[in-house]
């Protein structure tokens, strides 16, 4: 069972989260299992001061090195050693290769920054890798480390409720890397709008030979970056 640890100054609102919808679900089934602490814990000053200003001026506050640093090392050394990431707009993307190989982690931390992000003695200190969703920046990140989660939990054997989910979607190698094939359900006419007329006729192979055709069509119009991404095909 993977484990997932999160380190966050807003434990309360991480753990609403873990606790409802495909995460809640999976906790309670123990495919996965997920451990939240506070950084505030681990506050060397009865106001449980984890930020101050930061050397040579400028704006924002900075997360203290002592509080992150000892709690990093008090999980590792209760809960064994993990592969640990920090969210930060200078990180490294969030992707699905980069997904699919936590998949096969036994444990991963991630740390939740706020404010103007981590004292850099953090990331000299500990082996943690710098993790962003994208370029853009948020208030904090909770939100990243829990895109994460679900992410790589939805791999985990188990926890969705057909395995095929995980395969035949976007940025897999069912999908070629690019983009999944548009879905239909009932009913089969809406707002005068039909449902693709190859999808009601029972021929399995035309279908798969329309999906295939339609997600590159969307691949190509909408995310044209992700074509060639793959060496594989770039000779074709």
């Amino acid at each position: 069972m993977p484990l997932f640890t999160i380190l966050t100054l807003f434990p309360d609102a991480v753990e609403s989260y873990l606790g409802v919808g495909m995460l809640g679900i999976a906790r309670s089934r123990r495919l996965v299992e997920t451990r939240v602490v506070d950084f505030r814990d681990f506050a060397r000053d009865r106001h449980r001061t984890v930020d101050d200003r930061p050397f040579g001026g400028g704006p924002g506050m900075v997360l203290k090195p002592e509080p992150v640093v000892e709690a990093v090392e008090w999980v590792e050394s209760r809960y064994g050693p993990h592969r640990k990431f920090a969210t930060c707009p200078a990180g490294v993307r969030l992707d699905q290769p980069l997904v699919e190989s936590l998949a096969q982690c036994e444990r991963t931390m991630l740390l939740c920054g706020r404010y103007e992000g981590f004292d850099e003695r953090v990331f000299e200190a500990l082996d943690i890798t710098p993790l962003s969703l994208g370029d853009f920046v948020l208030a904090g990140g909770e939100l990243a480390a829990l895109c994460a989660v679900e992410a790589v939990a939805r791999l985990v054997p188990g926890v969705l409720g057909d395995e095929r989910s995980a395969v035949h979607e976007s940025f897999t190698p069912a999908a070629a890397g690019g983009l999944d094939h548009p879905h239909y359900t009932r009913p089969r006419t809406y707002r005068g709008r039909e449902v693709p007329e190859v999808l009601l006729g029972g021929d399995h192979a035309a279908i798969e030979s329309w999906r295939a055709r339609v997600a590159r069509e969307r691949t190509r119009a909408r995310r044209p970056d992700l074509l060639g991404q793959d060496p594989s095909r770039s000779n074709h």
